[in-house]
């Protein structure tokens, strides 16, 4: 069974937005162009269509003309248990800069880690862990 994907239209900044989430999270980025697409409804140079596939997999284009561009309200991008907790807040940090630490990653009155940051983009994302259980290393 396949998850859902995230596909983001952009207000024209798809190459910076897709080529960010490549450097903080790896992967491999393929963008393709308006003019690679042949579609006129857009700047020949804007990103018709963009995938990020890695350990974190994201999909975008720049908004064509008369399209609505990425307004994320009441959601977040939930990386929870997604990698090792050095991996988690590194992550964390590097979407941190440029954007807007919501709550810090750090251990919570439950147990568990997490926090929320909101990036250069306007993304907003819930990166967290669980603590390592008692019985690790036995």
């Amino acid at each position: 069974m396949t998850a859902p994907q995230l596909y983001i239209s952009f207000p024209g900044t798809a190459r910076d937005a897709l080529g960010f989430y490549a450097e903080v999270f790896g992967g491999e980025l393929s963008l393709h162009s308006y003019q690679d697409f042949g579609r006129t409804d857009g700047p020949p140079d804007a990103v018709a269509h963009g995938v990020l596939s890695g350990v974190v997999s994201l999909s975008g284009s720049d908004a064509a003309a008369g399209e609505e561009s990425v307004k994320i309200e009441g959601a977040m991008l939930s990386l929870l248990g997604a990698a090792e907790p050095p991996v988690l807040h590194q992550w964390f940090d590097k979407l941190a800069m440029g954007g807007r630490i919501l709550d810090p990653l750090e251990p919570k009155p439950w147990g568990a880690s997490d926090g929320q940051v909101v990036d250069r983009h306007g993304l907003r994302w819930l990166i967290g862990y669980e603590p390592a259980s008692s019985t690790d290393g036995m």
